[in-house]
């Protein structure tokens, strides 16, 4: 069975999904590209790596389960002194220490053959991209050196939940976005918002101006990942839809959307 909504499903932004989705829909993107950017371009699947220590959990080291758990405090007696007076030592309780998550995210290169020169770099967005953090951090780094680079930039958001990222302009913020930014045409750039019932538009990926842009179909490509990722037997749309909170109009529509699937 297909994917039942025309455009972005929401239910592929759930935390149990989406690192696979994400990973597989980078890969799926560069196979597309590929046969259209040959023989004077390649793609790469590049990797950006950095240490995430932000948690939700405040940690207490050296504090017992026990104590942690408990709704009231409990008052633990001192061990009794043995026959020579001399105190018995405490045995070591084990605790659990925070530690930093290595977060690994995948992006494109569109490069050149013969020079290796960047000439489009291609970003699928993540959670940590677009909430406070280490994530934001270093990705925002790394697009400012793309928007102050030669480089095109194709920034691709499909996550309802977190901040956007920086632009000047969006009247009426969509739930879902694509950035295109030919370098030629900086600080402007081209931005595709849409909404959930409707399907993914198709965007250009600018090369060097020698060359004509090549059309992303992005909608087709992601339906071939949700297809190849059994997203169908695994997604259960009997339950809402994961946050955040839909509009009172977008949550009518995928109510009626889904009647028929959530009536078997």
């Amino acid at each position: 069975m297909p994917s039942p909504f025309p455009g972005m499903n929401p239910y592929l932004e759930q935390p149990v999904f989406w690192s696979e989705f994400h990973n597989r829909l980078i890969v799926a993107i560069s196979d597309a590209l590929t046969p259209q950017l040959r023989p004077k371009y390649y793609v790469a699947v590049e990797t950006r790596t950095y240490t995430d220590d932000d948690t939700d959990e405040e940690l207490l080291v050296g504090v017992p389960d026990a104590l942690v758990l408990s709704a009231t405090p409990t008052l633990i007696a001192p061990l009794p002194p043995t026959a020579t007076g001399v105190a018995v030592h405490a045995r070591p309780i084990q605790v659990t220490l925070p530690m930093p998550e290595v977060v690994r995210e995948r992006y494109l290169e569109v490069r050149e053959v013969g020079t290796d020169a960047v000439v489009t770099v291609v970003e699928l967005l993540s959670p940590k991209n677009k909430r406070k953090g280490q994530g934001r951090t270093a990705y925002e780094n790394k697009r400012q050196q793309v928007l102050k680079s030669l480089s095109h930039l194709v920034e691709i958001d499909l996550l309802r939940a977190g901040v956007p990222m920086a632009m000047r302009g969006s009247r009426s913020p969509s739930l879902y976005r694509i950035l295109v930014s030919p370098e030629s045409i900086r600080p402007t750039a081209n931005l595709y918002g849409f909404g959930l019932p409707e399907p993914i538009p198709p965007v250009p990926l600018p090369l060097k101006s020698e060359d004509a842009e090549v059309i992303v179909d992005l909608q087709a490509i992601l339906l071939g990942v949700y297809d190849r990722g059994s997203y169908e037997l695994r997604i259960d749309y009997r339950q809402p839809v994961p946050p955040p909170k839909l509009s009172p109009q977008d949550q009518q529509w995928v109510d009626e959307l889904l009647e028929p699937l959530r009536s078997q």
